[in-house]
């Protein structure tokens, strides 16, 4: 493995034993406002609150924003020397959220909101991969020699 790769491990790491850490530390407060809760007449719907655990909403909004931190450690840590093939790596996923745009479009028991939104996905996955491949163009014209 190489160091970049070693350094971003460990920096993952150290990410996940602080994101674990804090979540330790949300349980221990929701324990301390069940109980503040309890004795201030209102514990029953604090215990059904208990019970219930997390929203789904709640729990998906706290790994977009994991993810948010962890792609930008990634992210700024590539080499200008790795740009190329990762950015045709990131066309390949693009293609692949046009295909799924294309369904959600497509689909005729969709509702309204559903086909505006498979139409903006397939728009801004479209205009990602044009981009990349620009961008792609570019820095591998950077690398050709000028003819005189």
């Amino acid at each position: 493995m190489s160091e970049a790769t070693e350094q971003l491990l460990k920096r993952a790491e150290e990410l996940a034993n602080k994101a674990t850490e804090l979540a330790g530390e949300a349980s221990d407060i929701a324990k301390q406002a069940i109980e503040t809760l309890q004795t201030s007449g209102a514990g029953e719907v604090a215990t059904a609150a208990a019970q219930q655990g997390p929203s789904a909403f709640i729990f998906q909004f706290a790994i977009f924003i994991l993810a948010i931190f962890v792609g930008y450690y990634v992210v700024w840590a590539v080499t200008p020397a790795l740009h190329t093939p990762l950015m045709a790596v990131t066309n390949a996923i693009s293609s692949v959220i046009v295909v799924g745009a294309l369904l959600g479009v497509g689909v005729s028991a969709a509702s309204g909101m559903a086909t505006t939104f498979g139409f903006v996905a397939l728009v801004l996955a479209s205009v990602n991969i044009f981009g990349g491949f620009l961008v792609t163009q570019r820095m591998l014209a950077m690398y050709k020699k000028k003819q005189r």
